[in-house]
């Protein structure tokens, strides 16, 4: 792979990666530019001098490496400045050749593996188990909790990062701590699915079949299951919108935030089938349609498998409305916070009383109008026992002030 690192003066130099922030931090009194990567590609903890920023300006892909060494001074060559381009290269933080390279490989290498480690621990709760079993007994002792049931179908439950939705995952995974399934079918956003048109555009639905690797625990995959499901479609994924091809679960967080409640609470033995749902965004404008003959037949084949199974329990993962600054719109989220609770009741009602045709109705108005990233877990899940009713538990918004944004969140349970 060094064959393909950048190595021309006349060519125009790849750009710097859009998808990757560039975070001013002090340590001993110097300034430095740290580069966060959330696909993973880079090197992980990298960072160069301040005083980089300004070659970087330079770095628009149009530019070569001559064209660069009219901006310096008479004391930088342009061999120094290719070894930098280099050494910036080798780091996949250039748009490159090289960087596309490696990105695939790591892709390839994902699909290929048995298991899925995590990618949330050590920022969203410690990674250590110890530390981990000590966060979630406190939790569950001095936080509000709820009554548990003997039995239930299914759980909606946030996916928010746990220093801010920590009361809501407590009320609402203390519900099912006495059960005792078999199965998790988990049924959950997918974030990253859209980064993937080629292969996930007409196929909106992921399935792994990987181990989850979680700091307590590891959470088997249901391979029976998931070969049940593999025979009954056959060579016909496109008209279920399944794919096995699973490159979207690498970097996702969204299920890896429950299998830590369900780990701590649980423990009997259960395994699991992990599905996460990409965009469902076509029912809006044409709801019979291609992709809604696509939910109908993904629902219809769920229903026959698991439907009626006492052994089998549903875990939906997805967070509500998204709004404020960081998000795209034009105000604060404060001044949205009201319409956006009418909203969300609106959404949380639809999903209690169990009616996906009002849930869809609701998105449809103003084509999703507040990024609620639970909608395709949630409708998809509506869609495999429709009329089934259930109770919302909780409901909250975290107030990201810093940056005029907020994410609401809220959960339901079918029992």
């Amino acid at each position: 792979m060094k064959d393909s690192i950048f190595s021309s003066y006349t060519d125009p130099i790849p750009p710097l990666r859009f998808d990757v922030q560039i975070i001013p931090i002090k340590q001993d009194g110097e300034t430095y530019l740290y580069f966060q990567d959330q696909y993973g590609y880079a090197t992980a903890d990298f960072a160069v001098p301040y005083s980089a920023q300004t070659i970087f300006s330079l770095f628009d892909g149009s530019r070569s490496v001559e064209d660069i060494l009219k901006f310096t001074g008479k004391r930088v060559t342009k061999e120094q400045i290719l070894e930098y381009v280099q050494f910036l290269d080798e780091n996949t933080l250039l748009h490159s050749q090289h960087f596309r390279e490696h990105a695939e490989k790591m892709e390839a290498e994902y699909e290929d593996s048995d298991i899925h480690h995590s990618v949330t621990a050590g920022l969203s709760y410690p990674d250590d188990p110890k530390e981990m079993e000590h966060f979630l007994d406190v939790a569950f002792e001095k936080l509000p909790t709820s009554d548990p049931v003997q039995t239930a179908t299914a759980l909606y439950a946030p996916h928010i990062d746990l220093k801010f939705g920590l009361n809501s995952y407590v009320k609402a995974f203390s519900t099912i701590k006495d059960l005792k399934p078999k199965r998790v079918v988990m049924l959950a956003t997918s974030h990253y699915s859209g980064l993937y048109p080629d292969i996930y555009e007409e196929r909106p639905f992921v399935i792994s079949s990987k181990d989850f690797n979680i700091v307590n625990g590891t959470v088997k995959a249901d391979w029976e299951s998931i070969q049940k499901i593999r025979k009954k479609i056959g060579d016909k994924t496109e008209h279920y919108g399944i794919t096995f091809q699973d490159r979207a679960h690498r970097i996702e967080h969204s299920i890896e935030q429950h299998l830590i409640f369900i780990n701590h609470l649980w423990d009997h033995t259960f395994s699991m089938v992990p599905i996460i749902v990409g965009s469902l965004d076509e029912l809006f404008y044409k709801s019979d349609g291609f992709q809604g003959q696509q939910v109908d037949n993904f629902s219809g084949l769920l229903t026959e498998l698991f439907g009626d199974d006492a052994d089998t329990f549903f875990l939906i993962s997805g967070d509500l409305a998204h709004i404020g600054k960081k998000f795209g719109d034009d105000t604060s989220a404060k001044e949205m916070f009201e319409e956006i609770r009418n909203f969300d009741e609106s959404f949380l009602d639809h999903g209690a009383s169990g009616s996906p045709q009002k849930m869809l109705e609701l998105m449809s108005k103003k084509y999703d109008p507040y990024r609620i990233c639970g909608y395709p877990p949630l409708y998809s899940f509506l869609n495999i026992f429709p009329k089934l009713e259930g109770k919302i538990l909780t409901y909250d918004i975290w107030d990201e002030e810093d940056r005029d944004s907020g994410v609401s969140f809220g959960s339901i349970l079918y029992a």
